[in-house]
Parts: C-alpha cells; structure tokens; sequence
C-alpha cells in the first residue's frame, strides 16, 4: 500500500514559478519497485503525465511540452517528491496529481493507470 499527499500550487504570472510536493508512506520493500510521476489535468481533456522518476535509481522521463522548464526530483531520506515548475505558461493551468505506482522496471515505467496510488490534486493556476 502506498499514500501520496500533494502540497504547494496556487496563482502565478505567466513566466514564474512554483513548486509542487508529495509525501509518499509506503513500506520499505514498495521503494524498491516504485515508479513515482505528476501528471496533470484540465477539464475536458485526457490526463497528461508531466514529469516521472524511478525511486531507486532516480531515472527521469519529461513530457516534450515541459521539457527544460520543469525538473522532478526526490528525497529518499525525506520520502517526498518535488516538482518545480519555471517559465509557467498558461497552459499549464491544471490540476496536478502525484502518483506512485509498484512495478519492475521496463519501458512502461512511468506510465500510471487508475490502479496505481493518487493524490488528491492541487491547482496550478497561471495567468496571461
């Protein structure tokens, strides 16, 4: 069982930045196997993975529309994930889940379905 908490989000101007959190409870043999991402979504529209990162060997993947404007990091200490977020554009204005998912490493890695673990979400709004 794995429980992820976002925190952080809320209003910026376009070309600012933010910084979005999760706390991840999960025991330690699910670290092990553990795929963590943010993905985001706007009304109307399909779940968009932004950003994803292997827990153990802190492999990345980006979307191409957040490449070198967002990093994804985590703190195996701390057992939080962090996303900040530079130059925002108003696209993207979403809402921002953190998930975490168990499965061995393969080319689905970062790839999250409704049966991994979500966070509630918290809305990244910025303005034009």
């Amino acid at each position: 069982q794995v429980h992820v908490v976002e925190s952080g989000g809320g209003l910026v101007q376009a070309g600012g930045s933010l910084r979005l959190s999760c706390s991840c409870a999960a025991s330690g043999r699910t670290f092990s196997t553990l795929s963590m991402g943010w993905v985001r979504q706007t009304p109307g529209k399909e779940r968009e993975l932004v950003a994803g990162i292997r827990w153990t060997s802190g492999l990345i993947h980006y979307a191409d529309s957040v490449k070198g404007r967002f990093t994804i990091s985590r703190d195996k200490v701390k057992n939080t994930m962090e996303l900040q977020m530079d130059s925002l554009k108003a696209e993207d204005t979403a809402v921002y889940y953190c998930v975490a998912g168990e499965r061995p490493f393969g080319s689905n890695w970062y790839r999250f379905g409704n049966d991994d673990y979500w966070g509630r979400g918290t809305q990244v709004t910025v303005s034009s």
